[in-house]
């Protein structure tokens, strides 16, 4: 998400370098390229003027402090002015109520409303030690119930099934009471939609609204319906007393017009973004990280949470030992750091949040982000134990014995064993005290050649 905005936002203020004063003239050009950049990345008129009028006001008024560089003070401005349009602080949910806290999901057909009510369920369980029950009010869309009860099962959450027959509110009453006796922290309850807002779909969202009086109701959107998600969600906030609001499906658009509309139009918090299709893939919304991001100043608060919470510290823990001691780092830890990026979105995932990659070229990006992880797990796969401790043992004929095996070609295992001794490599150069601040040095480094990072 963001990229295209990031693109051309990144090259439209880089048009003030250089400069020795912010003047109306400079200023005024500058912000024509701003304006272009929100409007093509599918951000609301109403929201992209009044933005780009305090962004001039401010700048043109602002005494630059010694030392700052007047585009460099600029870009200030824009980074504080974004993040006022997409919500100012991050904000989680508001649940200090008797519990079940009843969470309701509103939104139209597609945008991923039960796919998002059992991340939300899964969210609650693991970072806020609630115990969640799911239930479904679709009564509408055959397969919704029984795909919320799948979700549920699969993440280990309780899930109300209905009674054939039953009406929404009576499945919503009925669902209540079952999670007062079991005791449930949270009833996430999740409402049929429409493929567009009707008077029918409101009015039975709205009963169940007053019947519930939920402590939270999240609008879920599409990031990839651009304008239109601020117009719906206007829709649905003139109806429903929404709290906040929920981004799907971000991964999937390069623009973000959606972020920066819905906010400002609707008035109500972004509160969580889901970038894939994964259980895992729901985040808290955090206006300043996203904002660095758009700007290019890279996101590397999230890349540690991420790899607080995804990477298995044991094996982190134990590679560290082993290397420390002088034995050498082998195809086995190699695919085990596979899989450990895998979990943090792959390296695409992972150079999206670091700083100045939007200095680097699409194409460097893309050689980047195209190997095939998941190829390589097959090739050491197919190789001995041996072999991956001792992987100067593979000549060429284990070599056509090994593509063979996973289905590959030669050409594959030498990439795979090319980019297994570049990360020996680096491996030999990380001590114990200091492993994490010299793979940073060396990751700026490459970047600052032009390159990605080779993994």
């Amino acid at each position: 998400m963001f990229e295209s905005l990031s693109s051309r936002l990144t090259s439209a203020l880089s048009g003030l370098s250089g400069k020795a004063t912010l003047s109306e003239t400079n200023i005024s050009a500058t912000l024509r390229e701003v304006r272009l950049a929100l409007l093509e990345a599918d951000v609301a008129l109403e929201v992209v003027t009044p933005f780009l009028d305090r962004v001039r006001n401010r700048a043109l008024g602002m005494p630059v402090m010694p030392g700052l560089a007047p585009s460099q003070a600029f870009v200030r401005i824009v980074h504080d002015e974004l993040i006022d349009v997409i919500g100012g602080q991050s904000q989680g949910l508001t649940l200090a109520t008797q519990p079940p806290a009843v969470v309701l999901m509103a939104g139209l057909q597609g945008v991923g409303k039960t796919t998002t009510a059992a991340k939300l369920g899964r969210w609650l369980k693991h970072h806020e030690q609630k115990k969640v029950m799911l239930v479904s009010t679709d009564v509408y869309r055959p397969a919704a119930m029984e795909q919320l009860s799948r979700l549920a099962e699969s993440l280990e959450i309780e899930c109300y099934k209905s009674q054939s027959g039953a009406s929404p509110a009576e499945i919503a009453r009925d669902a209540l009471q079952s999670a007062k006796r079991a005791f449930a922290d949270v009833l996430i309850v999740d409402t049929a939609g429409r493929l567009a807002v009707d008077a029918e779909m409101m009015a039975e969202i709205s009963d169940l609204s007053q019947q519930l009086v939920p402590a939270e109701t999240l609008f879920v959107v599409d990031a990839m319906t651009g304008q239109d998600a601020a117009q719906v969600a206007k829709q649905f906030s003139e109806t429903l007393n929404l709290t906040g609001v929920i981004l799907t499906k971000a991964d999937g658009d390069a623009r973000g017009g959606a972020a920066l509309s819905v906010r400002q139009i609707t008035g109500k918090p972004i509160k969580f973004i889901g970038s894939g299709e994964g259980v895992e893939a729901l985040e808290l919304f955090h206006p300043d990280r996203i904002v660095s991001r758009i700007l290019g100043m890279g996101d590397v608060m999230s890349l540690i949470e991420e790899a607080e919470q995804k990477i298995d510290k044991k094996k982190a823990e134990k590679l560290a030992k082993k290397i420390t001691k002088g034995k050498g780092f082998d195809l086995e830890d190699f695919k085990d750091q596979i899989q450990q990026m895998n979990q943090m979105g792959g390296l695409t995932g992972m150079l999206d949040k670091l700083p100045g990659m939007s200095a680097i070229s699409q194409a460097a990006k893309d050689r980047a982000t195209q190997t095939n992880f998941g190829q390589f797990e097959a090739i050491i796969n197919s190789m001995t134990p041996r072999e991956r401790q001792y992987p100067d043992l593979i000549s060429g004929s284990r070599k056509k014995r090994v593509a063979a095996g996973s289905g590959t070609q030669i050409q594959d295992v030498n990439r795979l064993l090319k980019q297994f001794k570049q990360m020996q490599k680096m491996m030999k150069k990380m001590g114990r005290k200091g492993a994490m601040t010299n793979m940073m040095r060396g990751l700026g480094g490459m970047m600052q050649q032009g390159g990605p990072p080779r993994f």
